[in-house]
């Protein structure tokens, strides 16, 4: 498969309609460039009131583990840092994945040295209201 080169103006329109399409099209669109997609990230966190100043991409194989996820690695203007899990699924998110993203959770504060103070997970599929409950238990806050 051949890609044309991607011009400024076709990244802006791409940029803003990821914008307008949300967490969706940033979990399943591989071809625009990581920047376009980070910065997507960037502007959907902000619309939250999250402002990072330094925001890095983990890849699942430096956790030796083969989900379909992205993991980022964030420090707000406080310091503290936090984690970002975003997940694409189709099917309704249940308990066995909260176990499943806590184990997660703890190899990548062990790759990374330290804890997280705050943990957060964007999804884009049905949410289990058992999983839901225990997602709040473990103090992540769903996106």
């Amino acid at each position: 498969m051949h890609l044309l080169p991607l011009t400024s103006d076709f990244r802006f329109l791409i940029r803003m309609s990821l914008i307008n399409i949300g967490v969706d099209a940033l979990l399943q669109i591989h071809e625009i460039p990581k920047r376009e997609y980070m910065k997507a990230l960037i502007d959907q966190l902000q619309a939250k009131g999250k402002i990072y100043k330094k925001l890095v991409e983990v890849q699942p194989k430096e956790l030796g583990i083969r989900n379909k996820i992205r993991i980022f690695s964030a420090t707000d203007t406080n310091g503290y840092y936090t984690t970002i899990f975003m997940v694409s699924q189709k099917s309704r998110i249940l308990m066995k994945d909260v176990v499943k993203f806590e184990e997660i959770y703890q190899k990548l504060v062990a790759y990374s040295g330290h804890n997280f103070k705050y943990k957060i997970l964007i999804i884009d599929a049905p949410l289990c209201s058992k999983a839901q409950k225990a997602f709040g238990e473990a103090k992540w806050k769903i996106i």
